[in-house]
């Protein structure tokens, strides 16, 4: 099993998420919630096609933190 670093951005209207370590795959929701399952369902079957072309899964590379200032 393969762990991705996601990242969720409210857009004004909806959610959207994408993952640098996998690129054109992305997903839009109403919601945080629906976002999450949605993209976990879009990585899902972004990783099939990979597999059915005889590709490998990216490798998991990224990783995010936190930075606090003052405003």
């Amino acid at each position: 099993m393969k762990e991705y670093a996601v990242v969720y951005e409210w857009a004004g209207r909806n959610w959207s998420a994408y993952s640098p370590d996998v690129p054109g795959c992305v997903a839009t929701g109403k919601t945080r919630q629906a976002v999450e399952r949605n993209f976990r369902e879009a990585l899902e079957f972004h990783l099939e096609g990979l597999r059915l072309h005889g590709d490998p899964p990216p490798q998991p590379r990224a990783e995010f933190g936190r930075v606090a200032v003052g405003a």
